[in-house]
């Protein structure tokens, strides 16, 4: 039997003409039987996400004890879309119980996992599906850390008891009722999990742009669509800053071999990305699939003579990061030199001189450089293993742009490759690799 996940995102829900596109497109294919939304989001450039003005909800309620007139924005605006829905749900008496339960627990999980709670309900209503709090089968371990097991287990259950229903994302419980959320963005993991537990065939994840394109809208002027993507491909394109889909959205998914459709919600017509199992992907014929890319890392590298024979150098370097709490992004090394990158919104007050101290008692090196405002770009895509010069191109491309390259890493699949540029240098980076790769590909690349 087919059965198709819909996410929703943010955009989609942002107002009840929005929801009512939303409706039309469930209504075209009853396959469509579980729907996982977001929090109402922009409607214009200059508006507000509910999910911020939550955030902030919490903040004002832990200083000053109440939420006060933030609320009432948020209220107005919910109120609003049941009115233009005309939906028949006493949503007075909901934002009354939300506002109070806000002032009372005060946190920023629960408080942000507001918006989509108070979405959920309206649109379940508005569509005739039932609702199912995503507490009641997304859990969290007292760690805070998905219980993905559990998750699966108690979600199988609950909903093949279900036909059709709206189930909130971005958030679910610890133990004893604890609300708790994935990082943003993280309805598209909900969907995923909703996704894997009833066994679908497909997971739409609707947003509002026609899928995953091959560089930065805002820094490439009308780059190409990607008709296709592998797993991996996926993976490595949104933890490199396409914030397309959540980077964590794939896990789930990936052992039940499920595809996920990225579409927008205001060209459903557009056939959007596919991201099918990588033994699946058929390739696009090119050697590069996408370009991706963050800013603001900080790289530490640590020279030492005779480092490779020295047994264990890594780990006690990782384990002063693992004592502070701080992913690590990229290390790449060489026979006496070993670099890590990190992000550095997580070396702030002061905690990046503690780092290198503790670095410097750990291991002795002979010298330790650390270089700030570091931005990375990573070049992926499957064809690149099997193509000779690529590096050569890539690196050709950076030098006519005049960027220097800080650092270099490629993944052990030889399907990415990762360097690093100074923060200003990263829009200039970014062109000179489409241009060299994709510029020339528009009418082979497209859907």
């Amino acid at each position: 039997m087919s059965i198709k996940i819909c996410k929703f995102g943010g955009t989609s829900l942002a107002s009840a003409a929005n929801i009512t596109r939303v409706k039309a497109i469930l209504d075209s294919d009853k396959t469509r039987k579980y729907v996982v939304v977001s929090a109402p989001g922009k409607r214009f450039d200059d508006d507000i996400k509910i999910t911020d003005m939550l955030y902030q909800c919490a903040k004002l309620s832990r200083e000053s004890g109440k939420c006060g007139k933030l609320f009432d924005v948020i209220r107005d605006r919910f109120t609003e879309i049941v009115n233009n829905l005309q939906v028949d749900i006493d949503i007075k008496s909901i934002l009354d119980e939300t506002e109070k339960a806000i002032d009372e627990i005060k946190t920023d999980d629960f408080a942000a996992s507001r918006g989509e709670y108070l979405n959920g309900r309206i649109i379940a209503k508005y569509l005739g599906f039932e609702f199912v709090d995503a507490c009641e089968i997304v859990k969290f371990g007292e760690n805070g850390i998905l219980d993905s097991d559990s998750t699966n287990d108690i979600m199988e259950k609950k909903l093949a008891k279900i036909q059709y229903a709206v189930i909130p994302g971005f958030y679910g419980a610890m133990p004893f009722d604890h609300v708790k959320t994935f990082s943003r963005g993280g309805s598209d993991i909900t969907g995923s999990l909703v996704a894997r537990g009833v066994k679908a065939t497909m997971y739409e994840n609707w947003t509002d742009v026609n899928g995953f394109y091959a560089a930065d809208p805002r820094i490439i002027a009308n780059p190409l669509q990607i008709e296709c993507l592998g797993y991996h491909e996926l993976r490595e394109l949104s933890y490199m800053g396409a914030s397309v889909l959540h980077s964590e959205a794939i896990f789930p998914v990936q052992d039940s071999r499920i595809p996920i459709n990225i579409k927008n919600t205001f060209e459903p017509e557009n056939p959007g990305t596919m991201i099918v199992p990588d033994e699946e992907y058929k390739g696009n014929g090119h050697t590069v699939t996408g370009i991706a890319g963050k800013k603001n890392f900080t790289v530490i590298s640590i020279e030492k003579s005779n480092m490779n024979a020295e047994i264990g150098f890594a780990r006690k370097i990782l384990s002063v990061l693992e004592r502070y709490g701080i992913p690590l992004e990229h290390m790449p090394s060489g026979i006496d030199t070993l670099s890590i990158v990190i992000s550095s919104d997580t070396l702030k007050n002061g905690l990046k001189d503690k780092v290198i101290l503790r670095i410097r008692e750990a291991v002795n090196p002979d010298k330790v450089t650390v270089i700030d405002s570091v931005a990375t770009v990573a070049t992926v895509g499957h064809g690149m293993c099997k193509v000779k010069g690529t590096a050569g191109r890539l690196f050709t491309a950076l030098s006519r742009s005049n960027v220097n390259i800080l650092l270099i890493d490629q993944g052990s699949s030889e399907k990415n490759i990762i360097v690093g540029v100074k923060n200003e240098d990263y829009e200039r980076a970014l062109k000179s690799i489409y241009l060299e790769f994709l510029a020339h590909h528009e009418n082979r690349f497209k859907v």
